[in-house]
């Protein structure tokens, strides 16, 4: 990949916490939504879709997939329009391929044609405002991050408890042309969000500097030297091996309950117990990982509810009847809330805010692989055994797994690698410090910029979180 000036700016932008943060993360909000709760909610017009066609559930089943595929394998392909275009851009592009997408689905006269419309140009449309929003709420929040990304999360219960209902009742009124078309217009919400995405602009002060930054200072298009951190390589490692199982659970506990006997309605319910405690999980972990004394552990708090999660599925493996199901769903609600408020809370602390663009894109390639394998092959497990108890357990395993990859590589690689004594880098860096101090206030305008990395790069102390100045566009 070539070089090229990087969507970053100035370099003298602090979050600002607030003011019109609080609309990025409205626009992040929706634009989570849509994007998870999407793929889920098109399965209200499979059926419409089988009758229309001819063709068999497996078949409708490859739109919702394509979409996450589209969703998750996009990844490196956002990071590099986002470096290279900016935010704002590229979602309004995004926007328009969403609402497209579906549009000319409802023309559409075969399976095929609904593959490339629905699944891909609109799966294509939500992951280019996926990334992007995850990356301005990144800049706009710092010190109460947590928070913000567990609020942004909680838009995809939300939304799932929402477009289900919205899209039965498309189908009855409108059938699924009328349904694909409404939607299509619904969609073009993202660009709203997109348009909410203003950049933050850098001190007047920093103007005259501006120029000299941006000359110095290139990035490429996809960095991939995010592989040199021993922390992100573990993530991205116990990330992988936690949506081989995280996903199972939701797709097979309504045939589950109906394979005890109860109604498809009642099964049908568990998903709505499931999706209100995940609504209220995501902000109130949020909340939490944003104490004082948890945020710098916060990828000890992201393991331990991934081990919950996992745990969760075990117990829910013992389940013998539609009580015991609803155990599982409170339990398995709270802790997937957690999980999602976590994911990316914890990726944007260990990479930064200036890799973090490139970072999220090849994070996401990696799980799409993942979550292109689990559900299947926990499809073939039951159809083999018959028996939904080892799916369960299969999935309680790779979570819990996953867990313990992430918290003993970040005890054993991560915590004595920062406890070693400081780099021939980090060394000249102090030294460029202190020469700044003896300089006058005009030198000391000029060399802000590598002051103030510096600062970034400075580590955790007293168990505090240094604010990150390089929260600009």
């Amino acid at each position: 990949m070539g070089a090229v000036v990087a969507d970053d700016g100035p370099s003298g932008v602090k979050a600002p916490d607030g003011g019109w943060g609080w609309a990025v993360l409205f626009g992040c909000f929706i634009i989570t939504g849509f994007s998870y709760a999407f793929p889920k909610a098109v399965s209200v017009f499979f059926k419409e879709l089988i009758r229309e066609f001819g063709i068999g559930y497996s078949d409708t089943a490859w739109i919702s997939s394509i979409l996450l595929a589209m969703l998750y394998g996009t990844g490196p392909l956002c990071s590099v329009c986002v470096n290279r275009f900016g935010c704002r851009p590229v979602m309004l592009v995004g926007g328009l391929f969403a609402s497209m997408g579906m549009v000319i689905a409802s023309f559409c006269t075969s399976i095929v044609q609904i593959y490339l419309t629905a699944g891909v140009i609109t799966g294509l449309g939500l992951a280019l405002n996926f990334q992007p929003s995850l990356i301005m709420l990144n800049r706009y929040f710092d010190k109460r991050r947590p928070l913000a990304n567990g609020l942004s999360a909680a838009g995809s219960p939300v939304f799932l408890c929402a477009l289900s209902p919205l899209g039965q009742i498309l189908q009855h009124e409108y059938g699924w042309r009328g349904g694909f078309l409404i939607l299509g217009g619904m969609l073009l919400n993202c660009c709203v969000c997109g348009a909410l995405m203003r950049p933050l602009e850098p001190p007047k002060k920093a103007e005259a500097t501006k120029e000299p930054a941006e000359k110095k200072v290139k990035k490429k298009l996809l960095d991939f030297s995010v592989f040199k951190d021993g922390g992100f390589v573990i993530y991205t490692l116990a990330a992988s091996i936690m949506v081989l199982g995280l996903f199972v659970p939701p797709v097979f506990v309504v045939s589950y309950a109906k394979d005890l006997g109860y109604q498809d309605t009642k099964a049908a319910f568990l998903l709505t117990i499931l999706g209100f405690i995940d609504i209220f999980a995501r902000p109130i972990c949020g909340m939490v990982a944003g104490l004082k004394w948890v945020r710098p552990r916060c990828v000890y708090l992201f393991s331990f509810a991934m081990i919950f999660n996992g745990f969760t599925d075990l117990m829910g493996s013992m389940s013998a009847d539609y009580g015991g199901l609803v155990v599982f769903c409170i339990f398995f609600g709270i802790s997937y809330g957690m999980v999602g408020a976590l994911q990316f809370e914890v990726l944007m602390a260990i990479v930064g805010t200036q890799k973090f663009s490139s970072a999220i894109g090849l994070v996401l390639l990696a799980e799409a692989m993942a979550v292109l394998i689990g559900p299947p092959s926990a499809g073939k497990l039951l159809d083999a055994t018959g028996r939904y108890m080892f799916v369960f357990i299969i999935a309680g395993i790779e979570v819990t797994t996953s867990a313990l990859v992430l918290a003993l590589g970040n005890f054993f690689c991560i915590k004595k690698k920062s406890e070693e004594p400081h780099t021939k880098e980090e060394a000249a860096e102090r030294e460029e410090l202190n020469k700044s101090e003896n300089k006058t206030p005009e030198d000391a305008k000029v060399d802000s910029i590598e002051v103030e990395q510096f600062l970034k790069d400075e580590p955790e102390k007293n168990g505090e979180v240094v604010t990150n100045p390089e929260t600009c566009v």
